[in-house]
């Protein structure tokens, strides 16, 4: 990457309820008109007006038609990027809007959702954003009648196996999300949306207990470790330690453990509860001092102190065997949860290598 393109700004995308809001309203609009709109413009809940191009027009007499728009999620790294967002529309014999999702939307299985069980997952603010297009363009010409609407994605199914959707319990496709409107590049705040929402299926469905890992890889060795949990209760929380903690807590659940390497945990032993390498550099010093604790002796103790990675650290204890070292950061880190959380749960710490190899566990009880 040149420094022109880390300097330039991040292209903004647009979610999938907003695609899908501006679909049914071109639909409806085609509907009721006969013309075929090539955009739309909708008010987002961000606070702005965006023009939505549209296509994929079919209409079947005056009964039903169909609109589509493909969806741009700017520079995130979001699976749902270029998804076609399909809306179908179809006269009611009664006033209203009937907002439902059709091939590749995803139906809710599992309570703790802000869906019920049953129904499309079409969230909250995007079935409003629908409602309020569509309601709109019925009021401007005048319509007695309601319309039905059905979102669909023909792609869903495929990308939801890209997804965390299958273990939230939202099954046969994607879910139509967003509450903004607009997708910020590597957006934080979707990310940790997705935590909470995990954290509250998890609640939802009976446990009691969570494993917080920080990716795919740690979690894959954190099932094998628990195979009598359900993997609802697994959940990554990426380097938001103090976020997941505070909501585990809010939760209600009893005891909390953490998997993962011993690099970005050590971070947690320094107290640290964001451990992005931006946020929390790694202590040498503070890691020096723990392996004091656990008996090196000065040669490695000044070592430590003059590494360069967390890994070199871990080889260096390794090599020495001096497996009371890990069990010490996973104390101290235990520590620090606990006063993050003001007590009152258990926290338990697996350090584990690159190939899953279990290096140090311990927990606490607040």
């Amino acid at each position: 990457m040149t420094e022109e393109t880390a300097s330039k700004p991040m292209r903004r995308g647009y979610t999938t309820g907003a695609c899908a809001a501006a679909a049914a309203k071109g639909a409806a609009l085609l509907l009721i008109t006969g013309d075929a709109p090539e955009s739309v413009e909708l008010y987002l809940p961000a606070g702005f007006r965006h023009t939505f191009e549209l296509t994929g027009w079919q209409r079947q007499d005056n009964f039903m038609a169909t609109c589509a728009t493909v969806k741009d999620a700017g520079d995130d790294p979001d699976a749902t990027h270029r998804a076609w967002i399909e809306a179908t529309v179809s006269w009611l014999e009664h006033p209203g809007v009937e907002i439902d999702g059709g091939r590749g939307v995803g139906r809710v299985t599992k309570p703790g959702l802000p869906v019920a069980v049953g129904e499309a997952a079409i969230n909250p603010v995007p079935r409003r954003m629908i409602l309020e297009a569509v309601s709109e363009v019925l009021e401007e010409h005048g319509a007695a009648r309601g319309l039905r609407v059905v979102i669909s994605v023909p792609e869903g199914e495929a990308i939801a196996l890209k997804t965390l959707n299958p273990r939230l319990g939202i099954v046969g496709g994607i879910s139509i999300l967003g509450t903004r409107g607009v997708v910020t590049p590597f957006s934080t705040e979707a990310y940790k949306a997705s935590v909470v929402q995990a954290i509250s299926v998890a609640a939802a469905t009976g446990n009691r207990g969570l494993i917080l890992t920080t990716g795919g890889s740690s979690e894959k060795y954190a099932m094998a470790m628990f195979p009598e949990l359900p993997e609802e209760a697994f959940i990554q929380m990426g380097e938001y330690v103090g976020f997941s903690l505070g909501h585990a807590k809010a939760f209600g659940f009893s005891k909390v453990t953490l998997v993962g390497m011993a690099g970005k945990y050590s971070k947690v032993a320094q107290g640290a509860m964001l451990i992005h390498s931006k946020n929390a550099p790694v202590d040498f010093g503070f890691l020096s001092q723990v392996a004091s604790e656990a008996g090196a002796d000065d040669e490695l103790v000044q070592e430590i102190a003059a590494a360069n990675t967390a890994s070199q650290v871990v080889d260096m204890m390794t090599e020495a065997g001096n497996y009371t070292f890990f069990e010490q950061l996973c104390l101290h880190a235990c520590r620090h949860c606990l006063i993050h959380m003001n007590g009152e749960m258990t926290v338990e710490m697996v350090l584990i290598t690159m190939k899953g190899r279990v290096l140090g566990r311990a927990g606490i009880c607040g």
